[in-house]
C-alpha cells in the first residue's frame, strides 16, 4: 500500500467536521471540485467510500467514521508532540460512545461501565435519549452501543443485534415498618398506595395484567417514566414503589428502603444493542463478554 497522504487526510477531517463540502471548501480556501478530487483520491487509496450524501449533507459511512477516529488520533498526536516538547504533555485515549435510553437505571449503567471507569487510557462519551433517537445514532456510527431494557425488533435487512446482559427481579419496595406483618401480594394492594413505572414500561404492562387477573385495582399515586425520579419518589413518599431492586440498591443496603414483596414471574431485562460492523470498537465486545459472563454465572 502506498504511503498515506496526510494532506488528503486533513482535508477529509475538515469535511467530516463540517458535514458539508461547500463549507469545508470555503474554510480551506479551496474550490469544491479540487476538494472533491482530493477526497476521491483518499477513498481510492483506502479502498472504501467515506461519505454518503443525504440531501446537501455528507454523512460518514462506517469506514468514514473509522477513518475520522484515526485522523483525530493522528493529528492529536501531532498536537501532543508539540505540547510535550513545550513541557505540556497530554494523554491519548481510546473513545467509547455509549447511548442509554432516558429511563434506564443509572445503577445498571454504572455496573455495565465499571470495568472502564477510572482508566486513563479510555474516554467515555455518554448520551441519553429515546430508543428511536439512539438507534438512529447507532446506525449513523456516532454511537458504538446502546443500552436499553427492551430488545430491538429484528427485521429483514437490519444490522442491529440485541445481547441480553442481565435479568433483574422486580419488587415492591418501601420504607421499613415496625409491625412485622408480611405483605400479601396482590391482595394488600387494595389498601396500599403505589408508585408505578409508566405504561411504556414492559414491567408495568406485565404488572397490570397480573392485577387485572386478580381483580385488584391499585391506588396509584404516581406514574413515572424515569427510574431516577422513581427512585427519589420511593425514598420521599413513604409509600410502595414497583422497581427492580438494582434501581434502589443503595437505599436497600442502608435500610432506608426495604423489599416488601418480590413480584412472582416478573423481571426486567437489560440489553446491549450493537450494529454489525466491519470495524467494531473492541471495547464494546469486551464489555458485552464481561456482562454476559456475569449473567451466566448468576444462572448457574
Amino acid at each position: 500500500m502506498a504511503t498515506l497522504n496526510y494532506h488528503h487526510l486533513r482535508l477529509f477531517r475538515a469535511v467530516a467536521q463540517d458535514g458539508s463540502l461547500t463549507r469545508a471548501a470555503a474554510r480551506l480556501h479551496l474550490s469544491q471540485s479540487a476538494l472533491s478530487t482530493q477526497l476521491r483520491k483518499l477513498e481510492e487509496q483506502l479502498g472504501h467510500r467515506l461519505f454518503d450524501r443525504q440531501g446537501k449533507r455528507l454523512i460518514l459511512t462506517e469506514a468514514g467514521r473509522i477513518a475520522l477516529d484515526y485522523a483525530d488520533t493522528v493529528f492529536k498526536a501531532g498536537e501532543e508532540l508539540v505540547s510535550t516538547l513545550a513541557g505540556r504533555p497530554r494523554s491519548n485515549r481510546q473513545v467509547l460512545r455509549v447511548g442509554a435510553i432516558t429511563h434506564l437505571s443509572r445503577n445498571f449503567q454504572l455496573q455495565f461501565l465499571r470495568p472502564l471507569i477510572g482508566r486513563t487510557d479510555i474516554e467515555l462519551v455518554l448520551r441519553s435519549g429515546t430508543m428511536r433517537e439512539l438507534l438512529a445514532q447507532l446506525e449513523a456510527h456516532t454511537l458504538d452501543i446502546v443500552l436499553a431494557n427492551a430488545a430491538v425488533r429484528r427485521e429483514a435487512g437490519t444490522a442491529l443485534h440485541s445481547h441480553l446482559l442481565d435479568r433483574q427481579p422486580v419488587s415492591l419496595v418501601g420504607p421499613p415498618i415496625g409491625d412485622g406483618r408480611s405483605f400479601m401480594f396482590p391482595d394488600d394492594l387494595q389498601d396500599h398506595p403505589v408508585i408505578l413505572p409508566s405504561h411504556e414500561s414492559d414491567i408495568r404492562a406485565a404488572f397490570d395484567r397480573t392485577l387485572e387477573l386478580a381483580g385488584i385495582r391499585p391506588i396509584i399515586v404516581a406514574e413515572v417514566d424515569d427510574m431516577a425520579m422513581l427512585r427519589l419518589l420511593a425514598r420521599a413518599s413513604g409509600t410502595l414503589a414497583l422497581v427492580p431492586p438494582i434501581v434502589v440498591r443503595d437505599e436497600l443496603a442502608t435500610g432506608l428502603l426495604v423489599e416488601r414483596c418480590r413480584i412472582p414471574d416478573l423481571s426486567e431485562n437489560f440489553y446491549a444493542i450493537v450494529q454489525s460492523r466491519r470495524f467494531p470498537n473492541p471495547l464494546v465486545q469486551h464489555l458485552i463478554e464481561l456482562n454476559v459472563s456475569g449473567l451466566r454465572t448468576q444462572q448457574l
